[in-house]
């Protein structure tokens, strides 16, 4: 399901000199199409690919996680202007899904933490105030808080903080990820093993079935072969589609598997 259809930028001679309007692919940004269920963003660190992903995500209005929603993110202040200065066009505004920077997790992972003691404080509270009132008045009292935690462990377990972090990341995925969903996603492979990509890609198709987009900003061979993605490449100055074959992250990755000693003979002598 396509729900954000197209962005475009009018009246570029008229943009300012500064970030972000100075990165070269939002200078020089006419129209991007997204015409597939996943869309990938790929290129060098610095080509502009997380820029343009948070400024969708400001004009979406999406849940973040792991850091203040994105219309109160001070770091995402020249992103929401950004964002005011663009054209976008929707099939259907959704307010289902959410978007993910992989540096944020751990504070996400934190909050969860942080969270859950203090819903076994409240706990401890209520069995203190109401020690005397019986065993039934003091139930009541603890439902929900006790509903609330059993959510958070149902959801994450008994602790992101106590997974390894491509497990507890993996984790999120799968708790978060629900039908009808637009998700910005900006490197989710760092912490993921190769297969734990694998999974992710299981992962896509599920929520794609059931009516989800992806937009992911990433450097992974693996996620960009997903089948009938729409890639585009930011590397250059201006955004270009490009097919998985072409990619610089494919060929060099491939290449160097292929022969590995030729590439660290090279590099080392």
């Amino acid at each position: 399901m396509i729900h954000l259809k197209s962005v475009s930028m009018d009246d570029r001679d008229t943009l300012p000199e500064s970030f972000p309007y100075n990165v070269p692919v939002i200078r020089a940004l006419d129209s991007l199409t997204f015409d597939a269920d996943v869309t990938f963003f790929v290129g060098e660190n610095g080509s502009g690919k997380s820029t343009l992903l948070e400024a969708i995500a400001c004009a979406a209005q999406l849940p973040a996680i792991g850091s203040a929603n994105v219309d109160a993110d001070p770091t995402l202040a020249l992103l929401r202007q950004l964002s005011d200065r663009m054209k976008w066009v929707w099939s259907k505004r959704v307010r289902r899904g959410f978007f993910l920077r992989a540096e944020d997790f751990f504070g996400f992972a934190r909050w969860v933490d942080q969270t859950k003691a203090e819903l076994r404080d409240n706990l401890a509270q209520v069995d203190e105030e109401y020690a005397d009132r019986g065993d039934y008045v003091r139930g009541l009292a603890r439902m929900p808080y006790m509903r609330e935690l059993h959510a958070l462990r149902e959801a994450y377990g008994e602790g992101l903080d106590a997974q390894s972090h491509g497990e507890s990341y993996f984790k999120l995925f799968q708790a978060r990820f629900v039908p009808d969903g637009l998700y910005l996603l900006d490197e989710p492979e760092a912490p993921l093993s190769p297969m734990r990509q694998l999974s992710l890609m299981a992962l896509l198709k599920a929520m794609i079935d059931q009516q989800a987009q992806f937009i992911i900003a990433t450097h992974s061979p693996i996620l960009l072969a997903y089948p009938g993605a729409r890639i585009y490449n930011f590397d250059g100055g201006v955004i270009q589609p490009v097919d998985y074959d072409d990619l610089e992250h494919v060929t060099l990755t491939r290449d160097f598997l292929n022969n590995p000693q030729a590439f660290l003979k090279h590099l080392l002598e």
